[in-house]
């Protein structure tokens, strides 16, 4: 990776950290559950920077959440394992699916919302099996079933927030002119698509 690539992770890193934190202390659902933007760097990487950099960046980002719901919360030491590569998927699942649809070249893409929402189904069978199966076994125990029935409407319709959001931003020349410094295929929008 070179300099730009790791600023740039780094940059997502920290905006899906900022997201969080202030969507953590602005939405708290009920204890253990609250809401959660930090997919949106996790996100933004994987479809202008590719799958590598989407895992990357979504390593990051879980960080924080690791912390918030591992060790501070009710998901002990793995929480701050769990967390991380969940949001990696998600990274790794967008940029592998807008790579093959070449959506990053893409000025205006249609694909972005179903995009998006595709690419959240690897993290969404990964928290189930975290709860039904990893926690009874590393922890003893867990929050099982019930927390799921909380958890994933709430992570849905972050995503499909985040979706709107990721087709807002895939069509603004600002963003695609910041994203572009760091790629090249982001500054070669074909006409018309």
């Amino acid at each position: 990776m070179d300099s730009k690539t790791i600023s740039f992770v780094a940059m997502m890193g920290v905006l899906g950290s900022i997201l969080f934190l202030i969507s953590y202390y602005v939405g708290p659902i009920s204890p253990g559950v609250a809401l959660d933007f930090s997919l949106v760097g996790a996100i933004i990487a994987g479809v202008f920077g590719g799958p590598f950099i989407g895992f990357a960046s979504g390593l990051f980002v879980g960080v924080l959440p690791g912390i918030f719901f591992g060790p501070l919360g009710t998901g002990s030491w793995l929480g701050l394992i769990g967390l991380p590569i969940g949001k990696a998927l998600t990274g790794l699942t967008s940029g592998l699916i807008a790579k093959n649809l070449s959506i990053a070249e893409k000025r205006h893409c249609s694909l972005m919302i179903p995009v998006v929402l595709i690419s959240y189904i690897p993290e969404c069978l990964f928290t189930i099996a975290y709860f039904i199966y990893l926690m009874p076994l590393f922890l003893g125990g867990g929050p099982g079933l019930g927390i799921l029935a909380f958890i994933l409407p709430k992570a849905w319709g972050e995503v499909v927030i985040i979706s709107f959001l990721m087709a807002a931003l895939a069509g603004n020349i600002g963003f695609r002119d910041f994203v572009s410094k760091f790629f090249k295929a982001a500054t070669m929008p074909e006409s018309g698509k």
